[in-house]
């Protein structure tokens, strides 16, 4: 039996469907305790990691060996005063400490804080003060503790700083203090309705928001990983994705150690498909997550020999009909779509495998009940276009979504609104109960796999001298999904030509960290807006369309 169905209750159909998944923690409940440590008490040689990166450096981590280095992660936090509820950030790229350091952090009932090596310092910045950062983990390369050490200068946080791999003046070099550290852990006390992690998401409108989840976040992606990645005891999933976003605990942790399948991580600054390729041969990866931008640029490169692999899926961002067809003629493999929210876990997916449905979210997940709504939250009828929102549970409540949102309970509360989650996607529903992607509602950006929102690119085109009003929206890009287009309205008496679109590009280009970019600017003479002056980005779409 799986550790996982100490957790929950599965509810099949005839068919073996599942047609309900209802989590059952125990009050007290830690994936560090309950999960980690019970696998390596009972299998303490099972495989959890095998890691590997593009200098052919390799290794190969057990669950005991998991559970032993948590242990004395926690050990080292502890001497330097990180205990429960205390927020730790984690900018530890694709490195494998971030796996035995977020089992310590949870083990601990302190609160991890994922964040990508890709942000500016200024980004840095506001998360540190935002989340009052007691003190952060990071990889020792490519500037990233300088760039630490310049945002929190004069900040006030964090308390101390860790690196590993390495000695760096300033940092503790955890990897020398866990070496050095007791592996014996008594159970720290905590809850599973204790604060787990908080993931800095995208809006629309002001800063960057902080998503809290509880201790049952990691239950939630039992669905995730068996019926839609069909992760697999003793088998190797292989996801696609940074440490620093929700995407890494989706695919490359919780859902999968539940189900006794090893994670995969490959290490890498640039992405080459074909060396994707090698990575899924080599080590005999089962099943595979990635982005779309990462299956277009597989297409490209003509990746078509994917041995062993089972089963494969996707989610980020729209996947185009063309991808979908070349990447099943190149490797005989059906795509399988998938969608949730960093508030959430997987909300719909394509667990029939229908190819007559390519280009659909999905069904409901079976911890959900999922509705399309108009304004009014009244249910619309089957084709028509709504709001997605997800319905309260057997409890009254809404189960399996975030917790709040750090600092700003009104925000809470207004996606909450009438005990409903709103999402704030639009969808519509066809007859046979299977969901269609519209569009956003709060116009956040989804390029290469990223969310931006339109306020974080905005805020630094507003510093250019040449700038007197602007706006940024996602466009259709073959590569990336989306890319950001700038609109600019230019102080009176500038000379609005191709240079002034270059300068603009690259000053704001080297403010922004990568997946921000701005991919093409356009002037204007004014931009469309509402009554109350708020701009109107649909119509900037309209313009962009019918350019």
């Amino acid at each position: 039996m799986s550790v996982y169905q100490n957790f929950c209750e599965e509810v099949f159909d005839d068919n073996g469907r599942p047609v309900r998944l209802t989590v059952r923690p125990p009050e007290n409940f830690n994936f560090g305790y309950d999960v980690v440590d019970e696998i390596a008490r009972t299998e303490p040689d099972k495989k959890a990691l095998v890691w590997c990166n593009t200098e052919g450096a390799e290794k190969t981590l057990t669950f005991r060996e998991i559970a032993d280095l948590s242990n004395r992660a926690a050990n080292v936090f502890r001497s330097h005063g990180i205990g429960r509820g205390d927020r730790v950030m984690l900018m530890l790229k694709r490195h494998y400490e971030y796996w035995y350091v977020t089992i310590a952090l949870h083990k601990l009932g302190a609160i991890m804080v994922p964040v990508t090596h890709m942000l500016t310092p200024e980004d840095v910045r506001h998360r540190l003060n935002s989340g009052r950062i007691k003190a952060v983990v990071s990889a020792a390369e490519g500037g990233i503790p300088e760039k630490l050490k310049e945002a929190a200068e004069g900040c006030g946080y964090p308390e101390v700083f860790f690196t590993v791999q390495a000695d760096v003046p300033g940092f503790v070099n955890l990897t020398e203090a866990v070496r050095n550290a007791s592996d014996r852990l008594e159970r720290v006390p905590t809850r599973a309705t204790d604060p787990l992690a908080i993931y800095f998401t995208s809006g629309t409108s002001g800063e960057p928001k902080g998503v809290i989840h509880d201790h049952t976040y990691p239950l939630l992606h039992i669905v995730t990983a068996k019926y839609w990645q069909k992760a697999e005891e003793g088998g190797l999933h292989f996801t696609m994705a940074e440490t620093g976003w929700a995407k890494t605990n989706w695919g490359k942790l919780y859902g999968q150690w539940l189900l006794g399948s090893a994670v995969m991580v490959y290490d890498f600054e640039n992405f080459d498909p074909k060396q994707v390729e090698h990575i899924i041969n080599k080590y005999e990866v089962t099943t595979f997550c990635a982005p779309p931008t990462i299956f277009r640029y597989m297409v490209m490169k003509k990746v078509r020999d994917l041995k062993g692999l089972k089963h494969t899926v996707t989610a980020g961002e729209v996947l185009s009909k063309e991808v979908f067809e070349r990447f099943r003629e190149l490797t005989g493999i059906t795509l399988i779509e998938g969608y949730g929210q960093t508030e959430t876990a997987l909300l719909l997916a394509n667990f029939d495998e229908n190819p007559e449905k390519q280009g659909s979210l999905g069904k409901a997940s079976p911890m959900y009940e999922l509705k399309v709504v108009d304004e009014d939250g009244k249910e619309l009828p089957h084709g028509e276009t709504g709001e997605l929102v997800v319905l309260p549970g057997e409890s009254g409540r809404v189960e399996g979504v975030f917790s709040g949102y750090f600092d700003n309970p009104a925000l809470y509360e207004n996606v909450l609104r009438g005990g409903v989650f709103h999402t704030g996607d639009t969808a519509r529903m066809d007859e046979d109960g299977y969901f269609w992607f519209e569009g956003r509602i709060d116009d956040v950006i989804k390029t290469g796999g990223y969310r931006v929102g339109p306020s974080e690119v905005e805020e630094v085109l507003d510093t250019h001298p040449a700038v007197a009003e602007c706006a940024v929206i996602g466009v259709e890009d073959k590569a990336r999904g989306q890319a950001i287009k700038a609109y600019v309205v230019p102080v009176e008496g500038v000379e609005a030509g191709p240079k002034l679109k270059r300068e603009i590009r690259e000053y704001c280009n080297a403010r922004l960290a990568d997946y921000k970019w701005i991919r093409t600017v356009e002037f204007a003479e004014s931009l469309p807006k509402t009554i109350s002056g708020k701009i109107r980005r649909n119509e900037l779409k309209k313009m962009h369309k019918n350019a």
